[in-house]
């Protein structure tokens, strides 16, 4: 019988359908865009990690041990490596001062970007890899800027009401139509609009005319995006399964920075050693050092011994009351230093 990607048609029919219909239960189920609790984000975790372990048992009764292990194995790497792109889903949202439900549509498009992305990579192969190594030199400098960042508190997750200043809109409005303003969850807004919007405030202001501009929102989603496919470059025989888990992970991760007062301080020390890992996995690409590098369980261990010990120094010196988020957000002007490339 025909083969396709290693498996008979039916094999592959079979993952699509399955993914398919999880992603649209998933999204059918989170349309309103509100926040996600702790409970509901675990219980998606748990119910992609057992759609895994079907999914593995599937391979094993059809097609043997070997593509069932190599299944698994491939799974368990590239959960263990998404770890690092929820550390950057963390350092982009904080930037953007993007809220709960915002996060949960740019995440929404997002993880569903990044599994067609795996899929493109996984069907183009290895020609993509001598694309990586500069690229990654240079997304290791801005990981490591934007860990800078967090930890002198200029990203902080009060919201953004103006992105005039913001370094996302400098960097795309001459590209872009950009409006620097957000607009509930939509991604576009159209000319109308903009200009209703500049008639009832003379302060705001767009660098061209369009048809149609892009919102802060798009803005964050091409970054959420980018970072996916950065990581990627270094997991690209990885399971789709693991990256679409990854959102309610994330969730996890996000609402228990809300009760975690020094969970934040833990993240950015974590994104410098992103920026290290990235930095030194390029440098290996370049120089040729095979033995110079970082293994995926040292990787583990580093970032959950990390994310330990924010938890455990919150719990021993948690928040004084009076400085605990009221629940009610604070609006602030986006910093015009952020992006200068200071």
């Amino acid at each position: 019988m025909e083969q396709h990607l290693g498996f008979p048609p039916e094999t592959i029919a079979t993952f699509v359908a399955v993914v398919a219909f999880s992603v649209w239960l998933d999204l059918k189920l989170h349309k309103d865009s509100k926040d996600i609790s702790i409970p509901n984000a675990v219980a998606w975790s748990l119910f992609w990690i057992g759609l895994s372990i079907a999914f593995f048992f599937y391979l094993k009764i059809h097609h043997g041990n070997e593509y069932a292990d190599l299944f698994l194995a491939g799974y368990i790497l590239e959960k263990s490596l998404s770890v690092d792109n929820l550390m950057v889903f963390v350092a982009i949202f904080a930037s953007f001062g993007i809220k709960g439900a915002l996060q949960h549509r740019i995440l929404y498009f997002g993880i569903l970007g990044a599994a067609v992305f795996r899929m493109l990579f996984i069907a183009f192969g290895t020609s993509l890899f001598g694309l990586s190594t500069w690229i990654e030199f240079v997304f290791a400098a801005i990981v490591a800027w934007t860990g800078y960042k967090m930890l002198a508190g200029v990203g902080s997750d009060d919201e953004i009401e103006d992105y005039s200043d913001h370094w996302s809109v400098r960097l795309t409005q001459k590209l872009v139509p950009t409006f620097p303003r957000l607009h509930g969850n939509h991604f576009m807004v159209d000319h109308g609009y903009v200009k209703t919007v500049m008639e009832q405030d003379s302060s705001v202001s767009v660098s061209w005319g369009a048809v149609a501009y892009a919102t802060p929102m798009l803005l964050c989603l091409v970054c959420v995006e980018m970072s996916d496919i950065i990581f990627a470059f270094d997991s690209v025989p990885a399971v789709i399964f693991a990256i679409l888990g990854l959102r309610s992970l994330y969730f996890v991760l996000a609402a228990a920075r809300k009760y975690l007062a020094h969970l934040d301080k833990a993240v950015a020390a974590l994104l410098f050693f992103i920026a290290f890992k990235l930095a030194l996995q390029a440098s290996n690409h370049l120089f040729h050092w095979p033995d110079r590098e970082i293994s995926s369980s040292l990787g583990l261990i580093i970032i959950f011994g990390t994310l330990s010990v924010g938890v455990i120094a919150s719990l021993l010196f948690p928040e004084p009351e009076e400085n605990k988020d009221t629940g009610v957000p604070t609006l602030r002007k986006a910093d015009p230093k952020v992006g200068k490339g200071e």
